[in-house]
């Protein structure tokens, strides 16, 4: 490993503190499923269902799919020695496998094994399921199975400067996405495109530029136009088939990937003639975000910045149009959908009072929908907080472009 790249992270040192949390709580081995630890421990893509196996001393096995095991070892930082492929044939199963690593480094003395357990509104956030739980139970018989996913919370909630400037080379490769959009739809480029064009040439951009994957769990590049950018909520709007037509809003999300840092930004247009109406929205929005990337700071709760936000917003008179909630979680693979800890009043979500810590990321999450007036305007841009601000990874520029 190379520690003058800019975009080095010391996975060593990772581990070493994963397993000085575990002895201080007394777990003889750390099992991971979760994609955030995956992804904070072993530094590579994994698709399929993938496991670490953290012992109390030492190196980490990495468990996956056998067909991808080779490849999984040579984008690790570990070796092919640490990387083993379980396959769906007898005592090759994952379940077998595991069982049999963890029982010979417990050298057949019973002990306690950390899990990862819980639920989660993200679809592969990967925590043990309930089969899993039981046939690890079965095959562990003398052990015990301690649910342990804080400890990897606790340590990746602060990020290293390695990790965030793959999140600032991921934002630039996504705006350079952003600029072909752009210059494609202006001066009536649009006509005659579809949301899956505008989609397309975002990826193509990004691609040329070094992006290694679009993040597929909502869609891949999100765009939207016409009555779906007011979709009520607005989270997800994988593009479609659908023609952007003259007088209408256009919405692109977009998303660029560099060595597991997630780019993440949204910018929204106006295309052809605008009426007042628009322009009030668009106004309105656009006042919205750029309080809200002021508000950003260390000691602010997503509590706080959301009151605070509601009440400008009612001043502006738009506070009806607006998703009250102005954030999200991002993670390296955009695996950390929930902010801070699970320490709130609703158990694997984020907690409202979370004060924010310099050196925290999050997503600038704003949705803006008026559905009967079929308007809506999205913006997401990774930021890192800061003493007394925040930096933005994405620079494109904060507006409501009329092309």
């Amino acid at each position: 490993m190379n520690q003058t790249d800019p975009y080095f992270i010391d996975f060593p040192a990772r581990i070493r503190a994963i397993q000085a949390e575990m002895a201080a709580e007394r777990i003889d081995v750390y099992l991971g499923s979760r994609l955030r630890t995956l992804s904070w421990t072993l530094d590579a893509f994994c698709p399929w269902r993938s496991y670490v196996v953290i012992p109390a001393e030492g190196l980490p096995t990495a468990f996956t799919f056998v067909i991808d095991a080779a490849r999984v070892a040579d984008e690790s930082w570990l070796d092919e020695d640490h990387v083993m492929g379980f396959a769906p044939m007898g005592g090759q199963d994952q379940i077998a496998q595991i069982s049999d690593f963890i029982l010979d480094l417990l050298k057949g003395k019973p002990g306690r094994v950390g899990i990862e357990s819980g639920m989660s509104n993200y679809l592969p956030e990967g925590n043990l399921t309930h089969y899993e739980y039981e046939a690890f139970q079965a095959a562990l018989a003398g052990c015990q199975l301690v649910n342990a996913y804080d400890i990897v919370d606790r340590l990746s909630l602060i990020k290293d400067e390695g990790t965030v400037n793959r999140f600032r080379e991921a934002s630039r490769i996504v705006d350079i996405g952003h600029l072909a959009v752009y210059e494609a739809i202006q001066n009536g480029g649009y006509k005659g495109m579809t949301e899956t064009e505008v989609a397309g040439l975002a990826a193509y951009a990004m691609r040329k530029a070094g992006s290694e994957w679009e993040w597929s769990y909502t869609g891949g590049n999100e765009i939207a136009s016409g009555y779906r950018t007011g979709l009520a909520g607005g989270a997800c709007t994988p593009a479609t088939r659908r023609k952007l037509q003259p007088g209408e809003p256009l919405m692109v999300d977009i998303h660029a990937m560099y060595r597991l840092g997630l780019g993440d930004h949204s910018h929204n247009y106006l295309l052809a003639s605008a009426t007042d109406r628009q322009l009030w929205h668009a106004d309105c929005f656009t006042k919205v975000v750029a309080r809200c990337l002021e508000t950003y700071k260390a000691g602010v709760s997503p509590s706080s910045l959301a009151d605070e936000m509601m009440e400008f917003c009612e001043e502006l008179g738009c506070a009806e149009y607006m998703v009250p909630g102005f954030e999200h979680g991002i993670g390296m693979m955009g695996d950390e959908w929930r902010i801070g800890r699970n320490d709130g009043p609703f158990p694997f979500w984020t907690n409202p009072d979370h004060v924010y810590l310099p050196g925290e990321m999050l997503i600038c999450a704003i949705q803006y929908a008026c559905p009967e007036e079929n308007i809506g305007f999205r913006y997401e841009n990774p930021i890192l907080i800061l003493q007394d601000g925040c930096e933005w990874m994405s620079k494109f520029p904060l507006q409501v472009d009329v092309v």
